[in-house]
């Protein structure tokens, strides 16, 4: 059997069960969650048990195993396997990450036990290089299509990742760091990258340094999708179980940076708002903002989507390279946004910006880019960007999650473009042109929501859209209109309570 009709084969039968446990409840993106504790437990057996190259996984004294969970049933199974869970989130390694603060969702011991016997139990997980790895991907992907789930949100598409990674040609020596990781895409395709590009020019050490996971690392603030991404890291051999945890779960904006990266790759939440919850004296939730007064950010903002791009600004090495997507408004808001924008194109080399279309993401409604930037030594008399390339992907293309998918194909004129090799050889063409900075400056409000090109469906109705893409692009429209008379909104609202304080 071929590794593709294998790959397939694994990932029907693993997907097969989450139709089963959603009628007992649980959704799509938790029954990944649940499978990955699963995973990993059966992984850990099989190296322990393997017979030319034992490896001891867990800490002695956790009395963990395998072989005792598949001989159980009913209450004694559900005890134990809570048991488990409990003991290993204890654990300051990635083993701890994995199962930290792990719940068992699937409260029927008889569907647990299927899962352990029949689904896990029946597969080698521990050998088969990429296959594995690439099967769970294959299953984040298929759960975060789940329009109800919100997974979504933490899942950016790979042929978009595939782009940024390939312009951006990572290197053996690189510290590679991405603040809001989600599932770890971007990580894991930067270390496929090196492996692919610089194969046996990878010195031993690197090699370690690689599959260790010093060189990567991540940040994530919800538990689950840190989980998520340390287990899609781990399947692709990409950290020790017993090792520094390659995922922080923390808030990336808490706090200045103990390390600076030499790449930036990141795909920041979308909200616009940074908030907690909190309780009131009479038990309501209720949302409250919060702003990061740091001393090494800009400026003071409640903008989340704006805090993140000073963040990865300050968590850049002199040197170091960041590819970054933003939405819409990061380019053209006033006040706050302005004041980045100016102090971004002035003390950072601000290249290049690629204008992404809608359809592509999960989360519907929004409109971003990829903004390009490299981060260089201190030097006030002069401005670092010189010329900012703006790549138009959006005008005249029409994607839908299932219809018409972005692929990878789709990105290789922008690639090409791009002149990753040598920027200067960069040739404008209709949807690659250049400004310069004096130009970007004299825009009002320094507005980098830059739009040249006429889209020909709004010229000709017969331009053979089809009405089911025409009608996605309508709803999503509408959806990024509402988002922005909130971000206004949010925005009369700051004001107010600004001059209410004065």
């Amino acid at each position: 059997m071929s590794n593709h009709a294998e790959l397939r084969r694994l990932v029907d039968k693993l997907w097969s069960y989450c139709d089963v446990l959603r009628d007992a409840g649980v959704a799509a993106i938790e029954y990944v969650e649940q499978l990955s504790f699963l995973l990993f437990l059966k992984m850990a057996d099989e190296r322990e048990k393997n017979p030319f190259y034992p490896k001891k996984v867990f800490p002695p004294g956790l009395d963990v195993s395998w072989d005792r969970l598949a001989s159980l049933s009913g209450d004694a199974l559900e005890v134990e396997y809570q048991r488990v869970l409990r003991k290993l989130g204890k654990e300051p390694t990635n083993l701890g990450v994995i199962f930290r603060k792990a719940q068992n969702r699937i409260q029927e011991p008889a569907l647990l036990r299927k899962l352990i016997r029949d689904l896990i139990g029946t597969e080698t997980w521990s050998v088969g290089g990429d296959l594995n790895g690439d099967a769970f991907e294959a299953l984040l992907q298929r759960s975060a299509s789940g329009v109800k789930s919100g997974a979504g949100q933490y899942f950016t598409p790979r042929p978009l990742i595939h782009a940024m990674v390939e312009v951006m040609r990572p290197v053996p020596t690189d510290f590679i760091i991405d603040p809001a990781c989600g599932t770890g895409g971007f990580l894991l395709s930067a270390v496929e990258y090196i492996e692919r590009h610089f194969g046996t020019g990878v010195t031993p050490d690197q090699r370690e340094n690689l599959s260790s996971g010093q060189l990567v690392r991540g940040v994530e603030l919800v538990d689950s999708t840190a989980r998520l991404a340390t287990m899609n890291l781990f399947l692709h051999g990409v950290g020790r179980e017993n090792g520094e945890p390659v995922i922080d779960v923390r808030d990336a904006l808490s706090g200045v940076s103990s390390t600076h990266a030499t790449l930036v790759l990141a795909n920041p939440p979308f909200g616009k708002k940074s908030s907690i919850t909190v309780t009131d004296d009479e038990g309501r939730a209720e949302r409250e903002d919060v702003s990061y007064s740091r001393p090494d950010f800009w400026v003071t903002t409640t903008n989340k989507q704006l805090n993140f791009l000073q963040h990865i600004a300050s968590l850049m090495a002199v040197g170091g390279r960041a590819a970054v997507v933003v939405p819409d408004n990061v380019l053209f808001e006033g006040g706050v946004g302005e004041t980045i924008r100016r102090r971004l194109l002035k003390e950072y080399d601000v290249h290049t910006l690629l204008r992404l279309p809608t359809g592509i993401f999960y989360a519907g409604g929004v409109k971003a880019n990829v903004l390009f930037f490299d981060r260089k030594r201190a030097r006030p008399e002069k401005h670092w960007t010189d010329k900012l390339w703006a790549y138009d992907f959006r005008v005249g293309e029409h994607f839908t999650m299932k219809q018409n998918p972005l692929r990878d194909e789709h990105l290789a004129d922008f690639i090409a473009s791009f002149a990753a090799e040598d920027r200067s050889q960069r040739v404008e063409s209709e949807r690659f042109i250049s400004f310069g900075y004096e130009e970007l400056l004299a825009r009002d409000k320094v507005n980098l929501d830059i739009t040249w090109l006429k889209d020909p469906s709004l010229e000709s109705a017969d331009d053979g859209v089809p009405p089911e893409i025409i009608a996605q692009e309508i709803v999503e429209d509408l959806q990024a209109a509402l988002a922005e008379f909130a971000a206004v909104a949010d925005a009369l609202t700051a004001r107010a309570a600004e001059r209410g304080s004065v």
